[in-house]
């Protein structure tokens, strides 16, 4: 029976990851904890060694579900192990107590501190093998790690044979909950998928760890796996072997998907709210160096340690090559890795060096970012990340503007200090340069084109040069079809602050309405038109006066003349003077008789008549004959 939305919602579920080196009995601690074995492969079981992620959970004294993501402890499968890590939030460090620190123990601990995880607790593990003065030296040993870390992590000494110390155990878990930040149920879901399989008669189901955000049946999500992504729906939810229409955070969660097959479903794919997160294969990160051998703080120098060319990128549950640029001398990289993902600012996530044990911490600061081309470039961008604690901010002082859309996407609040422009944001330094190019660009077009009306809001743009992020793809630019171009309304804004206007589409300087040199070869023709108002001068005597084109459509465009087709051209109030002598004539008439009325020739009747037409004043009745219109 599925469980109800409010009963479901008022559970309190944390999600917490083993870690520790290899054979010191992290699944037989979980197996004690919970009652389930967490090792489900049969060579597992005969190898006594976790090679895949296991899972079980339990509820706890206070009545808090609690699920345990168990990893391998061995160095080969470190990738499996920062799957597990990538989305808890706490972790229980074992430590084998007749063993004590191991060369696993050193290296999962770099991973835990790079994951940004900084609650915990440290579990001595096997302590019915070691008398209590050695207990107390591992203890202690380890201690020294975790301090050097910056772990201060409560311990529990146990025994998950004998029982002893497990009822402290899970009172210390209780007092783990109790400190760990409440996740948020409103928040877009992000669920990294640890496994994959299909079931006979309800298709393809994926697991995971929700950290924050809620399921429910019915939703409509994103599946992206690799460079492919699909919506789905879900279908059903499980969690802890049980049915729910509603699944809330921090939870172990099995989603069954409409829409999909298994193949684009297996780890590393990422299940997410639509339009949630920005998925983008280039981020800019800042740096920090992990030395998994290290017993004592790290060297004030460490984080200066430059990861290589080649990387692996390890975020949420996927593991993902990548190219890394350093922009400095190793505080900040640019990382592109091999497949989109969906990201916020502020994401923590590992590059580890594929030939070595080093590893880094990454913590994303911009994504997507603009390409690197000028010299000196990748400098100047890690100053500006090194300075700013404000990323949106940043974003938009790099970008000129930024769609609020993309900002949330990002998980970025709206900048102080950004213009609001036609819905987008714009950064008030790069208006000002936009507003003097925009004048110096009509000073330019006016002194070369006198008599033009200016330029269309398009070209105006174009001369702009605005970046290619604001730009729309078919203009050579690279603006996302599902943001508004910002242009034309940028390009307005643009002409009121530099004082100009923008009248029919097109932007022009104040003054620029006049005629200037053809002004008195104009009177001349206005003259001879009150004189004879259909008598209109032909293409050579328009020539003769120094009349073209440009100058007829000045004089068009200002009210002067009205330009008819064949560059006849008459008296703005000639279509009203000839219709005043058609209505008298006997209805309908021909050609001939409108010619003869009006004193013209056909030359200038056939288009003042079709002008005429157009504007409904009078009407067509066959191939020779015209009425006026009732």
């Amino acid at each position: 029976m599925p469980v109800g939305p409010d009963r479901e919602a008022a559970r309190v579920k944390r999600v917490l990851a083993t870690a520790g080196h290899v054979d010191h009995g992290k699944s037989t601690l979980v197996r004690a904890l919970t009652g389930r074995d967490p090792d489900r492969l049969a060579q597992e079981k005969d190898r006594g060694l976790t090679i895949e992620l296991g899972f079980a959970w339990t509820t706890l004294p206070s009545g808090v579900d609690v699920a345990l993501v168990d990893v391998p402890g061995h160095q080969r499968f470190i990738g499996t192990t920062l799957a597990g890590l990538g989305p808890a939030s706490a972790v229980l460090f074992v430590v084998a107590a007749d063993q004590g620190w191991q060369a696993q123990s050193s290296e999962h601990l770099a991973a835990v501190r790079a994951l940004g995880i900084r609650d915990g607790v440290l579990v001595l593990t096997r302590c019915d093998l070691a008398d209590p003065d050695r207990q107390r030296a591992v203890q202690e040993e380890a201690r020294r790690h975790l301090s050097a870390a910056g772990l201060t992590l409560p311990a529990c000494p146990v025994s998950a044979v004998t029982g002893e110390g497990m009822d402290a155990l899970r009172v210390a878990l209780d007092d783990l909950v109790d400190r760990m930040p409440a996740p948020d149920p409103a928040a877009p879901v992000r669920l990294w998928c640890d496994r994959s399989f299909t079931v006979p008669g309800a298709g393809t189901v994926v697991t995971g760890t929700l950290g924050a955000g809620t399921l429910r049946t019915g939703d409509h999500l994103t599946l992206l796996s690799g460079d492919r992504s699909r919506e789905v729906v879900v279908r059903g939810l499980h969690s802890e072997d049980v049915a729910h229409d509603v699944v809330g955070p921090v939870s172990r969660v099995a989603v069954n998907l409409r829409r999909t097959e298994t193949e684009l479903a297996g780890r590393a794919s990422v299940l997410f709210t639509p339009g949630a997160y920005a998925v983008a294969q280039v981020i800019d990160v800042a740096l920090t160096s992990m030395d998994a051998g290290l017993a004592q703080p790290a060297r004030p120098d460490l984080h200066r340690a430059i990861p290589p060319e080649q990387a692996v990128l390890h975020v949420g549950t996927a593991s993902l090559s990548a190219h890394v640029r350093p922009l400095d001398d190793g505080r900040h990289a640019r990382v592109t890795v091999s497949a989109p993902v969906p990201w916020h600012v502020g994401d923590l996530a590992i590059l580890r060096d594929p030939g070595d044990r080093r590893l880094w911490s990454i913590r994303v600061l911009d994504v997507d970012p603009l390409p690197l081309r000028r010299r000196g470039a990748a400098a100047r961008r890690a100053a500006a990340l090194a300075e700013s604690g404000d990323p949106a901010g940043t974003r938009l002082r790099s970008r000129s503007a930024v769609h609020p859309d993309v900002l949330a996407r990002l998980g970025l609040p709206e900048p102080a200090g950004g213009i609001r422009i036609g819905g987008w944001l714009v950064d008030p330094a790069a208006l000002e340069d936009w507003v003097e190019r925009l004048a110096g660009l009509l000073r330019d077009h006016h002194a070369q084109h006198p008599l033009s009306h200016g330029i269309p809001l398009a070209a105006a743009a174009r001369g702009l040069s605005l970046p290619d992020h604001l730009r729309p793809v078919d203009d050579g630019g690279s603006l996302p079809r599902d943001l508004p171009d910002p242009a034309p309304d940028l390009v307005r804004y643009l002409a009121r602050a530099a004082g100009l206007r923008v009248a029919g589409g097109r932007v022009h300087a104040p003054g620029s309405d006049g005629l200037g040199a053809a002004e008195a070869a104009v009177a001349r023709v206005e003259t001879r038109l009150r004189e004879d108002p259909f008598a209109a001068p032909d293409r050579d005597e328009l020539a003769d006066l120094g009349l073209g084109a440009t100058e007829l459509a000045a004089a068009a465009r200002t009210g002067r003349l009205l330009r008819l087709t064949g560059d006849v051209v008459l008296l703005p109030d000639g279509p009203a003077r000839a219709m005043r002598e058609l209505v008298t004539l006997e209805q309908p008439f021909t050609l001939s008789a409108a010619r003869q009325a009006l004193g013209t020739t056909r030359r200038v009747a056939v288009p003042l008549l079709e002008h005429l037409d157009g504007r409904g004043w009078t009407r067509r009745l066959d191939g020779q004959l015209r009425q006026v219109s009732p």
